[in-house]
């Protein structure tokens, strides 16, 4: 795998194309989820090369982005997890980085690769 994998969770095909076509774009390798549960298995399977995890907040589903956030950080504190909304800052959970959309392509960039 490539030096640096995001994995992607998003539960609107179009958003989480755009999302993807934007890492890869920077040289990412990219891993997609519609859901929590999915990103769980990814999780497990490829954690320990992730580098960076976005997450929307609102999720089909039964996990919430916030939960996931917070397993992914309890599996793998030293990940970078990014969460994004369309509606206000939730709580987020301690060295999570929040974007409130709409955003630029490149604040996700940095926030990605920080």
């Amino acid at each position: 795998m490539s030096n640096f994998v995001a994995l992607i969770v998003e539960d609107d095909p179009f958003q989480r194309e755009t999302l993807a076509d934007l890492l890869k774009s920077a040289g990412l390798q990219v891993v997609e989820c519609a859901n929590g549960e999915a990103a769980e298995l990814v999780l497990a399977t490829t954690g320990p090369e992730l580098r960076a995890f976005v997450i929307d907040i609102q999720l089909g589903g039964a996990m919430s982005g916030v939960e996931l956030a917070e397993y992914a950080k309890r599996q793998f504190p030293g990940l970078n997890v990014v969460m994004v909304s369309g509606h206000g800052p939730p709580y987020v959970p301690q060295d999570t980085y929040f974007l409130m959309k709409p955003y630029e392509p490149q604040q996700l960039l940095d926030a990605v690769l920080r």
